[in-house]
């Protein structure tokens, strides 16, 4: 009989330690998805380049991510043709991309986030300058970029491209815009697919209230949120995995700061 009470205090034991480490977990906001994204079929389209080798020209963009070496993305970004682009939601995602079938090609891979919108030019004909327009999928390259898979002078190329996991460094960061009555948030290094889908905030005297698609990688919500610390609810455009940031910004969070937590997908 002893040792029967002494296994089932055992048993007990580790039930509420188990209990205990994933409440805590739950409490610093991490979250595990349990699904991962993985690389897709590749597949074929063509590439250009735009700016210089500086990537100048690359900085702000319509994901909104301002400049991109503050951001983390540095010069290994590309815009995406419209068919791509997905009004915004493919913010942030992670493609590999390869020259082929061209005299000008490296035979480098390289790996680049979306950073903006390649919009259509529809005075020229798609094969013929048009290279953004419907229904093409395209991606106009940062020029360090395309200088790795080809030769700049080329201007144009077939490429081989798929969809990769984004392995990003610590959270998710969240920069802040709006005011007290009005907050605007940027989402960046997201990881996994890469993409925001939906997001939610809460704050210390609020429920989880839900954030509208602003554009590109932005979410908004018309509330008054100001001396509230804030968490975040977000789910994966790609994975349709949820995860949640519990106190991301303190209190006294400010507009123009940004915040990261210390969770992401994967």
């Amino acid at each position: 009989m002893a040792s029967f009470h002494h296994r089932w205090s055992l048993t007990f034991f580790f039930i509420v330690a188990t209990l205990a480490l994933i409440a805590q977990a739950h409490a610093a906001g991490y979250s595990t998805p349990s699904v991962t994204f993985k690389a897709t079929p590749w597949q074929l389209a063509h590439a250009t380049f735009y700016g210089d080798e500086t990537a100048s020209e690359t900085m702000g963009g319509a994901c909104g991510y301002g400049n991109l070496f503050n951001s983390g993305y540095g010069t290994d970004t590309a815009a995406l043709s419209s068919v791509l682009y997905s009004n915004g939601y493919s913010c942030g995602q992670c493609y590999q991309i390869k020259c082929t079938q061209s005299k000008d090609c490296y035979p480098t891979i390289v790996t680049v986030t979306a950073t903006n919108l390649c919009p259509p030019n529809w005075s020229q004909d798609s094969d013929h300058g048009g290279w953004c327009n419907p229904p093409r999928t395209h991606f106009d390259m940062a020029k360090p970029a395309f200088m790795k898979i080809a030769q700049w002078k080329a201007g144009i190329v077939p490429v081989s491209y798929r969809r990769v996991p984004c392995v990003r460094k610590g959270g998710i960061k969240f920069s802040f815009q709006g005011n007290g009555y009005w907050l605007l948030v940027y989402v960046m290094n997201v990881g996994g697919g890469g993409d925001v889908a939906s997001m939610w905030v809460k704050g210390t005297k609020t429920n989880w209230l839900s954030m509208s698609h602003n554009w590109g990688a932005s979410y908004q919500a018309f509330a008054t949120l100001s001396g509230q610390a804030l968490s975040f609810k977000l789910t994966s455009y790609t994975s349709h995995e949820t995860i949640i940031a519990i106190n991301v910004a303190p209190s006294n969070w400010q507009v123009g700061m940004t915040y990261q937590a210390n969770v992401n997908f994967h």
